[in-house]
Formats: C-alpha cells, sequence, structure tokens
C-alpha cells in the first residue's frame, strides 16, 4: 500500500510540474492580496499589526481554494479516477495521496512565504514562528476539508462555486483558531491552546476527510 501511496504523490507531482501555472496563480494570488492591505491601510503598523493574522489566513484560505476544482477533474476526465477506486488498495489511502500533494503543490509555498509577507505588517519574530506553525496545521485540514467539496461536485457544470458553498463554513474553525493563534501571541496572552485546537481538527479531519471524500467519489463516478 505505501508504493501505491507514493505512486499517487509522485504521479501528482509530475502532473503539476506540466501545469506550472496553476502552482503560480495560487502563490500569486496569495502574495498579491496579502501585500494589497498595506498600501491600501497605509503605513500605520499598530493598524497592521492587529489585521495580520486575518488577512494573511484569510488570504491563504482563498487561495487554496483556487485548485480545488482541479484536485479530482483531471482524473476524472481521462478515466484514471475510475481505475484508481477499482484497484485493490482503500480508496481512502488514495485519496491521502492526493490531498498530499495538493497540499505539497498549493498548501506548501503558502507556508514558506507566509513569515516573509507577515514582515510587512510589523509582527514579531514570535509572532511570526506562531504564523508558520498555526499555517503548517490549518493548511493540510483546508486541503483535506476541499477535497470532500471538490469529490462531491466532481463533473458538475460551475463546479468551482459549488465547492466554494460547500467548504467555506467548514473552513470557518480553522480560520478562528489560526488567526486567533498569531493574535494572541502578538499581544502575549500565549498560542498553545490555539494551535492544540489545530492540531485536533487536523487529526479528525485526517480520519474522517478520506473516507468522506472516497464515498462521495465513488457516487460522482456512478
Amino acid at each position: 500500500m505505501l508504493k501505491v501511496f507514493f505512486w499517487i504523490i509522485r504521479r501528482d507531482l509530475l502532473l503539476a510540474m506540466r501545469r506550472r501555472t496553476d502552482i503560480f496563480t495560487t502563490l500569486f494570488f496569495f502574495i498579491i492580496v496579502v501585500s494589497l492591505f498595506p498600501l491600501g491601510i497605509g503605513p500605520e503598523l499598530d493598524i497592521l499589526r492587529k489585521i495580520a493574522p486575518g488577512v494573511v489566513w484569510v488570504a491563504a484560505l482563498l487561495a487554496s481554494m483556487l485548485a480545488l476544482e482541479r484536485l479530482f477533474a483531471v482524473d476524472y476526465a481521462d478515466g484514471a479516477l475510475e481505475q484508481m477506486l477499482l484497484t485493490p488498495q482503500p480508496v481512502s489511502l488514495l485519496v491521502i495521496g492526493k490531498v498530499f500533494a495538493h497540499w505539497l503543490v498549493t498548501g506548501a509555498p503558502l507556508v514558506v512565504m507566509a513569515p516573509l509577507l507577515g514582515l510587512q505588517y510589523d509582527l514579531s519574530a514570535d509572532a511570526l514562528g506562531v504564523l508558520l506553525l498555526s499555517l503548517l496545521l490549518g493548511t493540510p485540514t483546508l486541503s483535506l476539508i476541499g477535497a470532500i467539496g471538490a469529490a462531491l461536485t466532481l463533473g458538475l457544470r460551475g463546479g468551482g462555486v459549488l465547492v466554494s458553498l460547500l467548504v467555506l463554513p467548514l473552513y470557518i474553525p480553522v480560520l478562528i483558531f489560526g488567526a486567533g493563534a498569531v493574535e494572541a501571541s502578538a499581544s502575549g496572552l500565549g498560542a498553545e491552546s490555539h494551535l492544540s485546537m489545530l492540531g485536533a481538527i487536523l487529526l479528525a479531519s485526517l480520519l474522517l476527510a478520506p473516507i468522506a471524500t472516497a464515498a462521495a467519489l465513488r457516487v460522482s463516478v456512478e
């Protein structure tokens, strides 16, 4: 099963490298959204420090949604998804492999860029570290939850809009605790409780989301 798992990741990464514009679109969207707020609000450092957690997290959330529609669409169009569903390996394992590859392509670059963009908001070193850790815990959860919506809307016309409507309410707890962790760290209150909640949500998503996604894929393919 591990061979199949790593094969899925390798295959999706190779396909992503052939469509580099998708990767750069997500990353550039994140950079542009985060960078526009300091230009529009002005150089008031107190205001920038207060809005930084929410701005960065909302930008990361929206950027991660850009590629959700294509998570299973290519495999569905060329018939590869049907073959994957017929393999003896658990479909949930294949889903985890595809979601992990999706996170490496879309989520990991956001995590790397976020501390650099946070410097525009005059965040302290501790707050930047918490921002990095919160995104490291939160962005995989966004990919796992988004996979459920992508599977449910697979093959539907206007699937991108439907995915947004389905997953945005489920993203709210991740957004609250992710932004709250950075805000608590910046104010000196400590971010441990928020990070613990993010970790708990990630574990729950890792256990439940692949099963729900696998069931949604079977329904969509049939």
